[in-house]
């Protein structure tokens, strides 16, 4: 099965690099969004960097996963995994959804998108500061602006097929709501996967092994 994963905001590929997984990842590089552009058509130019004429998993990681739910809804991938992320809208804080309703954030100017490294630090609640650290320094402040708006605003209201999710009991930025079809961390908050890579690359490898063997007795006579 062939991995591909898509990082969360002010991320990039280097979060991925702690997992020990059995199948070769391939972290899918963020695509400049256009001007305005919504979330689900920003994840159908995405999606076409999947190769399609394979068996896909899908792992997306806190705003990332949002765009991995967008682009599963349209590809229906054999399996796909939602770290410290949402599957819907409801999944998400409250304040969240209340405050994409001012559309006050695109009068926000980009610089206000560089968080101070202690506010980052203990929001993430990492033990890895200065890779955190690193990757925000490199974040695009307008890419950034655009996706903290779509995560505000985003609307989805349907469930996947094939979905996981594992999520942190401590995660500060998208609380644990939903129980169904959750995988918990005990003491993971939102830069698990790095902090907790390994519980994690336990998890996902146990998934795929589950639907290989799955496609193998389906196949078999």
């Amino acid at each position: 099965m062939k991995i591909y994963g898509i990082s969360g905001l002010g991320a990039d590929k280097r979060v991925f690099k702690f997992l020990k997984l059995d199948s070769e990842l391939i972290p899918i590089d963020w695509i400049k969004p256009l001007k305005n552009e919504s979330i689900s058509n920003y994840s159908k130019r995405l999606s076409a960097k999947i190769d399609q004429n394979e068996k896909v998993c899908l792992i997306g990681v806190s705003f990332g996963g949002l765009v991995t739910t967008e682009i599963s809804k349209l590809i229906n991938p054999a399996l796909t995994i939602l770290i410290s992320s949402a599957e819907t809208k409801k999944e998400l804080p409250f304040i969240y959804g209340v405050f994409g309703k001012t559309n006050l954030v695109k009068l926000f100017p980009t610089t206000l998108f560089d968080p101070p490294r202690w506010i980052a630090n203990f929001l993430f609640g990492t033990e890895q500061t200065e890779l955190l650290n690193a990757i925000l320094k490199d974040t695009d402040l307008k890419f950034a602006k655009w996706a903290v708006h779509a995560l505000i605003s985003w609307k989805n209201e349907e469930s996947l097929k094939n979905v996981i999710k594992i999520h942190g009991t401590k995660d500060k930025l998208i609380p644990l709501k939903s129980t169904k079809n959750i995988k918990l961390i005990k003491d993971g908050e939102h830069f698990m996967i790095v902090d907790k890579a390994q519980e994690i690359s336990t998890i996902i490898n146990a998934e795929i092994r589950k639907r290989d063997s799955s496609t193998a007795k389906k196949g078999s006579f």
